[in-house]
């Protein structure tokens, strides 16, 4: 009878002690939940950050399409203002400072066109009086296009020299390229040809190795950058101190001249813009 008792006693205390681990398991938090939850704001956070790392290149291509679009409209005002039956070629859009807006006056004859291109803190109209005014807009360049009678004629414009034939003491421009170098009255000249184009630079005696830097930079240049394809010839003059830079080339019977480009090299962008 005492065995028995004994026995009893003991399945009851086992029932309750497995009743008591069962409610304890069971109010346990689950660790692996609380590891998921702690890892979920993190998860959300590296969503949010990779979100905000697609937008921002997004953002900069809507701006410099904006942009674009916008030259593209004031270069086609400018056509349009221009009233002129010569088959001329602007550019495809032009450097400008940020945050300001390309504009432009425009004058046309029988055979000549003449465009001063600007750059003005406001969204000016094309031929708007108020671009007289330096203090409101600043000069980018000059484009004067001309037509002549023929391309015989157009052709003689163009100051074309073959300057391995010319002479002059060579220098080693970079890209296989060889320049030559001729000097007088104070100024020295480094001149090379880029197919039927000719193209020199513009320096002082006291200052020659200037001349020979800017040349080196124009060849750099125009080893990724196309200039428009001369018919028949081409040719630019880059002057170290920013005050007679010219480029010229021929399209049949048009001459296309830019100037009034302080920047050497900025002339030749300005330049390979016209290409299309």
């Amino acid at each position: 009878m005492k065995k028995m008792l004994f026995i009893s006693m003991l399945l009851s205390f086992s029932i309750i002690s497995a009743c008591s681990d069962k409610e304890e398991k069971t109010n346990e938090p689950d660790k692996s939940q609380e590891e998921q939850k702690t890892n979920e704001p993190n998860k959300s956070q590296e969503a949010h950050q990779s979100h905000e790392n697609q937008q921002e290149p997004t953002k900069a291509n809507k701006e410099n399409t904006v942009a674009s679009l916008t030259q593209a409209s004031v270069l086609k005002n400018i056509k349009s203002q221009l009233n002129t039956n010569l088959p001329i070629t602007l550019p495809k859009g032009l450097p400008i400072s940020d945050g300001t807006f390309l504009t432009a006056t425009t004058k046309a004859e029988v055979n000549q066109v003449e465009i001063l291109f600007f750059e003005s803190n406001k969204n000016l109209p094309i031929n708007d009086p108020k671009l007289k005014n330096s203090k409101t807009a600043t000069v980018i360049a000059r484009l004067v296009v001309k037509q002549y009678k023929n391309a015989k004629e157009a052709n003689e414009q163009i100051a074309f020299v073959n300057f391995s034939q010319n002479g002059g003491q060579e220098v080693d421009l970079g890209y296989n390229i060889k320049g030559y170098q001729d000097a007088g009255a104070g100024s020295l000249w480094t001149g090379w040809n880029e197919g039927r184009r000719a193209i020199e630079t513009h320096t002082r005696t006291d200052n020659s190795e200037a001349g020979v830097k800017l040349a080196k930079q124009a060849v750099q240049f125009l080893e990724t950058h196309m200039l428009p394809i001369p018919k028949q010839n081409g040719f630019a003059r880059l002057d170290v101190y920013k005050s007679g830079s010219l480029i010229v080339w021929q399209d049949e019977k048009l001459v296309y001249t830019l100037d009034s480009i302080k920047e050497p090299l900025k002339a030749l962008e300005i330049t390979t813009a016209f290409y299309h």
